[in-house]
């Protein structure tokens, strides 16, 4: 069965962060790409940007700059019940991190990648410079 996703807000915040989860990824390989480096150490660095504690860091940056709706989003896939936490991150992280993913995943599905791409260009920035 296919998804006519003519409208994503109406998704599960667990499903929006499924999406968005590869959506963020995806974002930080291609930033990774432009470093002349082995693939293996690539891969380790982009461990180090898409994991629970840094995009949880990642929202703090972002969290002002969000619409209305934005911020909705968020908060849904914040709290959506997850059966999971993983253990090397505290359950607080992880819930923001879940949220961020939801994000970018109704960003992305609702065809507003542009914002998306603005909103990480924001964070990787910032998570540079500091």
């Amino acid at each position: 069965m296919v998804l006519d996703i003519k409208n994503p807000a109406m998704l599960s915040g667990t499903t929006l962060a499924f999406v968005g989860d590869s959506v963020y990824g995806l974002y930080v390989r291609e930033k990774l790409c432009q470093i002349d480096r082995p693939s293996g150490a690539l891969h380790s660095e982009s461990v180090k940007f898409v994991n629970a504690a840094a995009q949880a860091k990642a929202y703090t940056i972002i969290k002002d700059l969000l619409s209305e709706k934005e911020s909705d989003i968020f908060k849904r896939g914040r709290n959506a019940h997850t059966s999971t936490t993983p253990k090397n991150s505290s359950s607080a992280d992880y819930h923001t991190a879940t949220g961020l993913e939801a994000l970018f995943g109704f960003l992305h599905l609702g065809g507003q990648d542009e914002r998306a791409r603005e909103l990480f260009e924001i964070i990787w920035q910032t998570s540079n410079d500091a």
